[in-house]
């Protein structure tokens, strides 16, 4: 499995020997450093629909959980970043661990997250999610077997996510108003009062 996986990471750093292709791959690659663009669009999105800003905003978090949660991963597996012999990566790496794609993580988290929100936006988060999670190969700085790791933590992440993200936003709380006095408990020891002094007068007189 190894070799497959150096073999195919080769494959596909050859293809960013053309500049346009490595110019597109250093591109995606840093838009995606740390989820930036996806987080951005989350809060974008929050900024520009008010009616599910709520949904946006925890579409957002679920996105920097993915994140989160593959940089622990990493820290855990402490696989090494992939070092070919004859070609240099396309761009410099934030972190020298490589299992899984933060980069495909968030990604994928994105591609749910706002597909949930904005089916539509299938037709242009799912290709660009993975346009990003391809350029991390074109780059040479992840093997396949990180990637597929990536996308599925940041996909089941943001699945798992999908009920809370769209639901109802919890009122916040709010103090009890003090129970209304009836005017009858006021005066009922009044008249009792009064009552007990016209008795009182009363046999004064008998």
């Amino acid at each position: 499995m190894r070799e497959v996986d150096r073999c195919l990471l080769s494959a596909m750093r050859d293809c960013g020997t053309d500049p346009r292709v490595a110019a597109a791959a250093r591109g995606l690659s840093w838009c995606g450093e740390h989820g930036a663009v996806w987080i951005a669009a989350g809060l974008l999105g929050a900024g520009a629909d008010h009616q599910r800003r709520h949904a946006w905003l925890r579409g957002t978090a679920l996105i920097g959980a993915a994140h989160l949660a593959s940089m622990a991963v990493k820290l855990a597996v402490r696989r090494a970043r992939p070092q070919l012999a004859v070609l240099e990566p396309l761009v410099s790496t934030a972190g020298r661990h490589s299992f899984p794609s933060s980069h495909a993580a968030s990604a994928a988290a994105a591609a749910v997250a706002f597909g949930v929100l904005r089916p539509a936006g299938h037709r242009v988060v799912t290709p660009l999610a993975a346009a990003m999670c391809v350029s991390r190969l074109v780059a040479g700085v992840h093997y396949p077997t990180d990637v597929v790791a990536g996308v599925l933590l940041g996909g089941i992440t943001a699945g798992l996510g999908a009920a809370w993200m769209t639901g109802p936003v919890a009122a916040p709380p709010t103090a009890h108003a003090a129970s209304p006095v009836c005017p009858t408990s006021l005066l009922t020891p009044a008249a009792g009062a009064v009552g007990a002094a016209v008795a009182e007068r009363g046999a004064a007189h008998v």
